[in-house]
């Protein structure tokens, strides 16, 4: 197999060297990330949508539940991370000579074409489902700016109602032009600011909740969390609280894309570990402050987006501000998790079409460092435009996040991770680490499946409602 998946490598890289849409494709373009572009990447990645929702995740579990599942799943986000970090390299970790760029390269070399294929279903549907949900987030904190000052300006019972719909079309045009970007190597200046921004309005919610606290002089809320008058309705609040905390460490899908950015040495491998703890430790820390300090602010009341459900009024400015950051760093998250999906069809596109002068010829430039051309342009903006129509039919912020994180949960972050160190490290079937493992896996996917119904059935509720 290697003589033949070497000539394999060779003829992709003829192929993608005749195109611009493969550029950044190149199997000996220089890497340059280090450790530190890897964290920007990564909490910008990790910290997005999903982080405004925790208050709310909390207030239905309780404060014992609530933030032991932040816990649990910043542990399990790190161990699939570990485990996929061993993977870039094929066959050894650190001396393999072929370089996985994505999740799927890595299953279809350690899984097969069939696992390939039901690993990209799900990796394109996780990342294209991220973007759908940070068009809804962005629309909504655009629109939390312009009621936050009609607030301030009429009084909190004002009848401020502005329309959703205007601001994820102004997001989308946004979106466009920066979906231009060719791709992850050109992108550390936009990684930089959002994880800048992403900083910026977590701590500015964590400093919200904070203060509240300190003016209502105790901690609210219950063990139980939230109670309601059925015990169904209960069960599927708490599994969709399951699934949006579940979407709050969105990162499996794009591992290897941000590790296929390193320089070496050291091995990319050890410097994707040493940021992925970095950048866990400081975004767990950040959910932690974020989640418990929001519910102990405002307990039952507790609303489902910290900054743009308006538990917090004054000062207006500093929600403004919050809501703007967010803004900003999603117009970076956008390209984080679109990118991957660009690369796959650059790459696609290259090797199917190799004298295609739609893919070759008709380029120019966009920015000094930027060559775009018409099938980039074309392919892109229809996406972005796809991911704009489906956030206006469904602006339902808990309950989209929430079917997106329990859905793509245990295949993307458990399933392939584990099968993938099982083919690399040879694990016999039924040894203590294969049952180990495998356990772990199987209650992953319960959790997963619970996450799922609840989140799903409550955004079948709000949409008929």
């Amino acid at each position: 197999m290697g003589e033949e998946e070497g000539d394999d490598v060779q003829l992709q890289a003829r192929l993608i060297e005749s195109s611009p849409a493969g550029e950044a494709s190149h199997p000996l373009l220089k890497r340059t990330g280090t450790t530190w572009t890897a964290v920007a990447h990564i909490i910008t990645g990790v910290i997005g949508a999903g982080v405004l929702s925790l208050a709310w995740s909390v207030a239905q579990l309780g404060w014992v539940l609530g933030p032991i599942c932040i816990l649990c799943f910043a542990f399990i986000t790190g161990l699939s991370t570990f485990l996929l970090c061993d993977c870039y390299k094929y066959p050894d970790p650190e001396f393999g000579a072929t370089r996985s760029r994505s999740l799927m390269e890595a299953v279809r070399l350690y899984l097969g074409e069939r696992q390939q294929w039901i690993c990209g279903i799900f990796a394109n549907e996780s990342l294209y489902g991220t973007t759908i949900a940070y068009t809804i987030t962005a629309a909504a904190s655009i629109k939390a700016i312009l009621q936050s000052n009609c607030y301030h300006r009429e009084g909190h019972n004002a009848p401020c109602e502005y329309s959703d719909s205007v601001y994820m079309l102004l997001f989308g045009l946004v979106q466009i032009v920066m979906s231009q970007i060719p791709d992850f190597h050109n992108m550390g200046w936009l990684s930089v600011v959002a994880a800048i921004m992403s900083f910026s309005y977590a701590s500015i919610g964590f400093g919200l909740g904070l203060a509240k606290v300190i003016e209502n002089g105790r901690m609210k809320g219950s063990i139980a969390g939230v109670t309601y008058t059925s015990l169904t309705s209960k069960l599927w609040t708490s599994f969709e609280a399951i699934g949006d905390i579940a979407y709050a460490y969105p990162y499996a899908v794009i591992v290897l894309e941000i590790q296929d950015t390193l320089k070496s040495p050291p091995p990319e491998s050890q410097t994707m570990k040493n940021a992925s703890v970095i950048a866990l430790v400081v975004t767990t820390c950040f959910y932690l402050c974020c989640g418990c300090f929001g519910y102990g602010a405002f307990g039952n009341d507790t609303p489902g987006n910290l900054l743009t459900g308006f538990g917090f009024y004054e000062p207006y400015w500093l929600v403004d501000l919050g809501n703007a950051c967010i803004v900003l760093h999603l117009v970076g998250g956008y390209q984080i998790f679109s990118q991957p999906i660009f690369g796959t069809v650059d790459r696609w596109a290259s090797r199917k079409f190799p004298n295609s002068r739609f893919l070759n010829d008709y380029s120019f430039r966009f920015l000094p460092r930027f060559k775009v051309n018409l099938f980039r342009i074309c392919f892109r903006t229809l996406y972005v435009m796809s991911t704009t129509a489906i956030a206006i039919l469904f602006p339902y912020f808990n309950s989209v996040i929430g079917v997106l994180g329990a859905l793509n949960f245990w295949p993307l972050s458990i399933y392939f991770p584990v099968e993938m160190y099982f083919a690399q490290r040879k694990v016999r079937a039924w040894s203590r680490e294969w049952i180990l493992l495998w356990a772990f896996s199987c209650f992953c996917l319960l959790v997963s499946a619970m996450g799922f119904i609840g989140s799903l059935t409550e955004l079948i509720i709000e949409k008929s409602s």
